[in-house]
């Protein structure tokens, strides 16, 4: 999956540091697009040497095998040759899987630092905390953590079939795994079962937990699970988020997501009789 990137490594766990070297890694975007540098068929992090940062300081994010990596809001005009600006649905599909994990969650560090400026207390600005990953308000003291949106993926079998859905929002013809997020006050299997019968109409039991994955794409925590239909029941989309709903046996799926994503893994391992 996406967050898979071993040999590399990535460090989340907030530090304290004093100052960018030149070596460091900047994260810089534009209209939601990442700067790289493209040498041939490859795609890197620009460094804090190769940019002109400007008087806005640089935020710290994590580190990336070893090398501390910062969002800096703004850079100078100049760029030289061999730096773009790329989208996060290029980042996840030619690009290689550390940089477009990298730049996802380093993307959604940016936007929950946009997003929390000011209090949504009393309306004051805020300013990070200082020794952990957090904003307080300089007026209520109103502490700010970054929010986690959980979301369930279930794969509903039906002996040698699959059910799978096509949203409205999908490209093409792509199908994928019933998905959905959790309500307040909501377990994740109840989460499982209204979104199954909220989505195509039918009900399911004997719901396992599969594993997780982090999405920084929509700032969600994925949990996969895995769940039974008592028989291939018919479908019925809510013809709202769901435009088709299909039972496809495991030799004759469509056109789905990468391994990237916890639902292209959890499909492959149905396809090979493992799920």
């Amino acid at each position: 999956m996406l967050h898979d990137i071993h040999p590399h490594l990535f460090d989340n766990h907030f530090e304290v540091v004093d100052g960018v070297l030149p070596s460091d890694f900047i994260l810089h975007f534009e209209n939601g697009q990442l700067l790289l540098r493209q040498d041939g068929d490859r795609y890197e992090l620009p460094t804090a040497a190769e940019l002109t940062l400007t008087d806005a300081s640089p935020f710290y994010l994590f580190a990336f095998n070893g090398i501390n990596c910062f969002w800096a809001p703004q850079i100078g005009n100049h760029l030289s040759d061999g730096f773009s600006y790329f989208d996060m649905g290029f980042l996840r599909t030619q690009v290689t899987r550390e940089i477009a994990w990298v730049g996802a969650v380093g993307k959604q560090l940016k936007e929950w630092y946009e997003q929390n400026r000011f209090c949504g207390r009393c309306g004051a600005a805020t300013h990070h905390k200082g020794d952990e990953r957090a904003l307080v308000c300089g007026v209520c003291g109103h502490l700010i953590f970054p929010r986690i949106s959980p979301a369930i993926i279930v794969a509903v079998t039906c002996g040698d079939h699959i059910l799978l859905a096509h949203n409205v929002n999908f490209p093409n013809n792509l199908y994928s795994l019933i998905a959905g997020y959790a309500d307040v006050g909501e377990p994740l299997e109840e989460t499982v079962r209204r979104e199954v019968r909220e989505e195509v109409g039918i009900e399911v039991s004997d719901i396992r937990y599969y594993k997780s994955q982090p999405w920084p794409f929509s700032g969600s925590l994925m949990i996969g699970f895995t769940a039974k239909a008592d028989g291939c029941l018919p479908l019925k989309p809510d013809g709202g988020e769901i435009a088709d709903a299909q039972w496809f046996h495991r030799h004759r799926l469509p056109y789905r997501p990468n391994s990237g994503s916890i639902a292209g893994e959890m499909l492959t391992r149905f396809e090979n009789g493992e799920l």
